[in-house]
């Protein structure tokens, strides 16, 4: 268990310190109070400390920050009220409203029965509370925090916390929680950070570059072309929240927009079926529709227009496990969309298992695969002479085309965690980076020592 001193607090990171999924830091402010930043589970073998050893009890914690609602940062807070925690849960007012049906989900997976889930539900409703961006709001013991835009899913945020010090003074410290790119669809662009004494700083990209938009729907029409001609199916593992709603964006662009089609004529002559295989990715975008005040301009105005982005014909929802089964026969061409987006469970193995050994077919990649998972080992034998994995028990072949689009990634990538910490106004006294394999975080420390920056082991 890592732990950062200071005069004023002490900082222990209990999950996600050197991987990018369970993140999990406890801020413990001296003569002051407990703070949580995220409680998320783990996937793979990434490790994370169990509440029993946590070095604060959960029913002494005062408050858990949530950056967003992925479940990698928020899927074990049920478990943090069943062992005591009854503080408040602060977090956006489009997080408050996402968190729901995503804890609901991931309850519902992990066996909990009916009456237990509906305990936690009421206590996550009494518990949580929706905070506005950029207003600065006091906890107990002289500390505030101001929340802002993080531009990785709708309801992202960063957190600066300011504590009280000697003399008056105080100090500061930013978690950025997961940073996202600009120009990405539906969501503002992350907001620049304050100025802040220390930075804990996501690095998931920190030794990497992603494609540009542009680049990367001009990837996805011709995947899509290409799949009319071969008569393919495209399997898309894909994040219910976030990525799923980007896709059915930049899909619903693929067909509407003039300038595309005359890019990709065969997805006007003909269009190509959409099934969005997710009853959660089905009720996220739900959600994600009527939340659109907190969508960026180019949404709002393609609404404005009449053309909703996040609806086309032709796009259809599998709710029901029966539909799921007749839509693994269907034959192509179609796209599916499925979770979850590491291939670590849910629908999409289904898919895969039936299709990744036929060479019509194509498998796209638009998140990051951590180690031991299921989407990583597909990408490490996509190119072996008789590369396999394992999925549902049974050895599938890896024959249908194999692709990664970093573009399509929610988090920022090395030049974007560079630019988004150097736009902080004077440097901070020591950045601590997190979420994040050791690889990328050893370069992008290296980025930041050359240009002055001081970063923690």
């Amino acid at each position: 268990m890592k732990k950062i001193e200071s005069p004023f607090f002490d900082l222990f990171h209990l999950g996600g310190e050197r991987q990018v999924t369970g993140s999990c830091h406890l801020l413990k402010i001296r003569s002051g109070p407990s703070i949580m930043i995220d409680c998320g589970l783990s996937q793979g073998n990434d490790p994370h400390v169990r509440m029993s050893r946590m070095p604060v009890a959960p029913k002494d914690l005062d408050y858990l920050f949530l950056t967003h609602a992925h479940l990698d940062h928020a899927g074990r807070v049920p478990r943090l009220i069943e062992k005591g925690f009854s503080g408040e849960i602060i977090c956006a007012h489009a997080t408050r409203a996402l968190i729901m049906p995503m804890l609901k989900d991931a309850m519902s997976i992990s066996g909990m029965n009916d009456r237990r889930m509906a305990s936690r539900e009421a206590e996550l409703d009494e518990l949580s509370w929706g905070f506005e961006y950029n207003e600065t709001f006091s906890l107990k013991k002289g500390v505030s925090f101001k929340l802002k835009n993080a531009g990785h899913i709708l309801g992202s945020c960063f957190v600066r916390f300011e504590i009280p010090a000697e003399a008056g003074k105080t100090v500061s410290i930013v978690f950025s929680g997961d940073l996202g790119l600009k120009d990405t669809p539906l969501l503002p662009d992350p907001d620049p950070p304050d100025a802040s004494d220390f930075l804990v700083m996501e690095s998931t990209y920190g030794d990497r570059l992603h494609t540009s938009r542009k680049d990367r729907i001009q990837r996805l029409g011709a995947l899509m072309e290409k799949a009319l001609r071969d008569k393919g199916k495209i399997f898309i593992p894909a994040f219910s929240l976030g990525r799923t709603q980007e896709l059915i964006f930049e899909m619903d662009r693929l067909f509407s927009d003039p300038d595309l089609g005359r890019a990709f004529p065969g997805l006007r002559n003909k269009r190509i079926p959409v099934f969005v295989d997710s009853p959660l990715g089905i009720g996220i975008t739900k959600i994600y529709s009527s939340l659109k005040e907190f969508w960026d301009a180019e949404a709002k105005a393609a609404l404005y227009s009449g053309d909703h982005p996040l609806d086309f014909k032709d796009l259809f929802a599998v709710e029901s496990h029966s539909h799921h089964k007749r839509l693994l026969d269907i034959p192509g061409p179609a796209v599916i969309i499925a979770g979850s987006g590491m291939c670590s469970g849910g629908r999409i193995l289904n898919h895969l298992e039936n299709g990744l050994g036929h060479p019509a077919n194509d498998v796209f990649f638009v998140g990051y695969q951590a180690r031991h998972t299921t989407g990583r080992r597909i990408l490490k034998n996509r190119k072996r002479r008789n590369g396999h994995v394992f999925i549902n028990g049974a050895r599938v072949p890896v024959r249908a085309g194999v692709y990664r689009m970093g573009a399509y990634s929610a988090h920022a990538d090395q030049k974007g965690l560079v630019d988004w910490a150097m736009s902080m106004p004077g440097k901070p006294r020591l950045i601590k980076l997190i979420h994040g394999e050791p690889r990328a975080q050893s370069v992008l420390k290296r980025i930041f020592e050359s240009n002055g920056y001081p970063v923690s082991d």
